[in-house]
């Protein structure tokens, strides 16, 4: 027979009392928000009897988690991220905003005030022997015409699947760099082709998946922010076509509209023309459509918390 009482009147005053509701000090829409956590949590503990045992164990599974600051990677392997664009996707629709680059998810490892160029840069530091890529596109405004000015703020993993900030292995901002469009609205990146990464075998979120019988895999994929003033900030990523795991990302970021073709030339001319050594390297051209902004608020990012915070700003 299982028993429940957490819907009694009782245990309802007493959560009421946890969450502050009895105290004029502290902030109205955190307790609305505790208190919800805490009926929530007790029904599941009561609908699905949850043992003392299992409780104590994911409140040490949440302390190792946080501990090797993996709380952001798990929200994307479980798919909250994604939520968070689909239900932001909605609100859109409802409101008639549907045109434009599709959003998807940052994931957990952008670091702010990469180096700012005009026009074009290069993003690597020149010791990662992979191939090198040519990336180029143009930023447009909602009607069609080229956005000049725009910020285009872009970061990929390097050829093991690690990024710059997160591995102590690579120079400041390898493979980071913020784009101001030219004329045109063009930007253009000299950088390396990148991996897909996978979760740590012996990290939380990857004993999380193991529990839930899936990989922690991503495709190889470029991470990018766009901005301009007058515009919706846009977070999104593109994935590249033929990857293993295009659409089987354990962070649900691949997304039609959002998959770059990326090609490779072997021309020994070519490449000396270019500037690279040996005779390969691979091409990737994507553009970009922002919507108006019906807000100032909507033309800056999302306040989460980020390596080197940077308040948010979408043009600093």
């Amino acid at each position: 027979m299982t028993v429940k009482i957490s819907h009694t009147a009782d245990i309802q005053a007493f959560f009421e009392q946890v969450a502050g509701l009895g105290q004029a000090e502290g902030n109205p829409r955190f307790k609305q928000i505790m208190l919800r956590v805490l009926q929530d949590t007790a029904r599941l503990i009561e609908d699905l009897e949850v043992s003392e045992d299992e409780f104590w164990h994911a409140v040490a599974y949440l302390n190792r988690l946080g501990g090797r600051n993996e709380t952001g990677l798990l929200a994307a392997g479980l798919g909250i991220e994604h939520f968070l664009d689909l239900l932001q996707d909605a609100k859109d629709a409802e409101a008639g905003l549907t045109s434009g680059t599709p959003r998807t998810i940052e994931g957990p490892l952008y670091v702010a005030g990469a180096p700012l160029s005009e026009g074009d840069a290069r993003m690597d530091d020149g010791t990662d022997p992979g191939v090198v890529m040519f990336l180029q596109g143009q930023v447009f405004d909602a009607d069609g015409q080229p956005l000049a000015g725009a910020i285009v703020d872009l970061w990929h993993a390097n050829t093991q699947g690690t990024y710059s900030y997160f591995d102590s292995t690579q120079s400041d901002y390898n493979l980071r760099r913020r784009i101001v469009t030219d004329a045109e609205g063009r930007y253009r990146a000299r950088s390396i082709v990148p991996s897909g990464y996978g979760c740590d075998p012996q990290g939380p979120t990857q004993e999380c998946l193991n529990l839930l019988g899936r990989h922690g895999q991503r495709p190889a994929h470029v991470h990018f922010f766009i901005s301009a003033p007058g515009h919706r900030h846009l977070t999104t990523q593109i994935n590249f076509a033929g990857d293993k795991y295009l659409w089987d990302d354990f962070a649900y970021a691949t997304r039609d509209g959002l998959i770059g073709d990326l090609q490779f030339v072997d021309d020994a001319a070519a490449a000396h023309n270019r500037g690279v050594q040996g005779e390969r390297f691979a091409e990737l051209a994507f553009d970009f459509h922002l919507q108006a902004a019906k807000a100032p608020e909507a033309e800056v990012r999302s306040h989460r918390p980020r390596a080197l915070q940077d308040n948010g700003a979408s043009m600093g």
